[in-house]
């Protein structure tokens, strides 16, 4: 299917993201429009000790307006920041641990039907206390679970965040060592 661009303006400039209007023209020749959220983007961490517990955070999101049980993750600081540096980063501040090792296991779109904003996912392993400042709107609580009680959690509809439960199953492969 193809669909053409014919005009875009931008509605919105916030602090990490834009909202644009797009004006398309579709596949049978209508025109339509589109609104969409560009985001620099982001990474979700998931931090694994040697005893082969996974670090998560418990966060107030106001938009579910709940606590929220999530992985670590954190938006990039605007185009240039390389996905592994802003990793590094957010697992210290969010965690207070360091990452000797990040692999990255793959990218997805959070919301394709609306945000441009792509995350990629790292696993951190070989960690050391090394904290960083939390984000002045961050106000988090560190939680260590096993892995297995994590995806039994995750299973069970009792994560409801989308980036950590797509990353659970991008990791689920490279955590098998751990589960067994």
């Amino acid at each position: 299917m193809k669909f053409k661009l014919i005009d875009s303006e931008n509605i919105f400039k916030g602090r990490v993201f834009t909202i644009r209007r797009d004006s398309l023209r579709t596949p049978d020749g209508r025109t339509t429009k589109f609104d969409i959220v560009e985001h620099h983007g982001s990474v979700v961490i998931l931090p694994v000790d040697k005893e082969g517990n996974l670090l998560l955070v418990r966060q107030y999101r106001h938009a579910a307006m709940d606590d929220l049980l999530e992985l670590p993750a954190g938006t990039l600081d605007g185009p240039d920041e390389a996905p592994l540096d802003c990793a590094a980063r957010e697992v210290r501040e969010e965690t207070g641990m360091a990452a000797g090792r990040l692999e990255e296991l793959g990218k997805f779109f959070l919301a394709p039907g609306y945000s441009t904003e792509l995350m990629t996912v790292f696993l951190a392993t070989n960690l050391r206390y090394d904290p960083l400042e939390p984000d002045a709107d961050e106000f988090l609580q560190v939680e260590k679970l096993p892995l297995a009680e994590a995806f039994s959690l995750a299973e069970a509809g009792k994560m409801p965040d989308a980036k950590t439960l797509a990353a659970l199953l991008m990791a689920r492969p490279h955590l098998l060592s751990y589960l067994n």
